[in-house]
This record gives C-alpha cells, sequence and structure tokens, in this order.
C-alpha cells in the first residue's frame, strides 16, 4: 500500500457509521506510526521494509500510542478544522472536539491492525504472526488491483454518507 492514504478508505466509511464510538484521527494517527518502520526502511535501502512493527504483537503498543498522540493533538486539529469550515460557512461540517478515551482506542486499535492486514495482504515481507511463524498467511489473498479498488471505493462511500449525514443535520 503506498504510505497510509489507501489505508484511510475503510476508516472513513467506518466513520460514516460508528461516528462518535470510533476516532478516525486516532486511526489516521496509528496509520503514520505503523509507516515510521518502513519509511526509515526507504530511506536506508533496507532489504525488508516491514519489520516487527508489522506484528500483531507490535500492533498493540502502536494502537495505543496512537490512542495518546491523537488525545494529545485532536483539540488543535479540530479547533483548526472546525475554524477553516466556519470560515467558508460550511459549519454544518464542524466535528465535535470533545472525544471519549473509548473512541480513541478502538480509532488507535483498529487502525494498527488493520493496518497490520491490510499490508500483510500486499507486502511479502511481513511476517504478522512472528514470533510464532515466520511466513506471512495474509499475502496474495486478493490482487492488489483489487485490494486498492476496494480501499478507494470504501472512503468514497465514507466521505458520502458523511456529507450526507451532516448535511441532514444541519
Amino acid at each position: 500500500m503506498p504510505f497510509t492514504p489507501l489505508h484511510m478508505g475503510p476508516a472513513l466509511l467506518l466513520k460514516a457509521v460508528a461516528e462518535r464510538r470510533f476516532s478516525l484521527f486516532a486511526f489516521g494517527c496509528a496509520q503514520i506510526l505503523m509507516d515510521i518502520e518502513p519509511l526509515l526502511g526507504l530511506i536506508r535501502h533496507a532489504p525488508i521494509l516491514h519489520g516487527r512493527t508489522h506484528t500483531l504483537v507490535w500492533a498493540l503498543p502502536i494502537g495505543l500510542a496512537a490512542a495518546l498522540l491523537a488525545r494529545l493533538l485532536r483539540g488543535l486539529v479540530l479547533r483548526r478544522w472546525n475554524r477553516e469550515v466556519g470560515h467558508y460557512r460550511l459549519r454544518w461540517l464542524s466535528v465535535p472536539v470533545s472525544g471519549s478515551w473509548g473512541m480513541l482506542l478502538w480509532g488507535g486499535l483498529l487502525g494498527s491492525y488493520s493496518h497490520l492486514l491490510l499490508d500483510g495482504l500486499m507486502h511479502g515481507d511481513i511476517q504478522p504472526l512472528w514470533p510464532l511463524s515466520a511466513g506471512n498467511p495474509f499475502y496474495g489473498w486478493i490482487s492488489i488491483a483489487t485490494l486498492q479498488a476496494v480501499c478507494l471505493w470504501s472512503g468514497g462511500l465514507g466521505v458520502g454518507l458523511w456529507l450526507v449525514r451532516s448535511w441532514c443535520r444541519r
């Protein structure tokens, strides 16, 4: 998967459905944290880009760190978003700045574990079950084109549902 954006497609659909029970912001933080190791691998020309951070073991602390990071940054980012949509007279697109730890944890953990699954479907160098298994049971289940299409379509559907829901609430 190219860095992070396509991973957000399924999250946008989930946010449209789950609304205040799921933090899209924490999910996005998890995507970025998960992709730090591959980014460093690209910079260093490492033969394996997806190492230990792309395992079930490490997805847990990364998801928790994403929830904490989201808790620290969410207010700053969402207040800016709300100012911008207000400036353009689109207040119906504003989002609540407050949120519970539960929604942040769901967002962070779903973010890290879904990242692991989506990357596992696409990249052969991932060992998601390490240290129990050195293989990747997810690799090649579906084609890369299908995986990318699912991510793009779910993102478009999620944005569409969110816009309709926001418009109807105004």
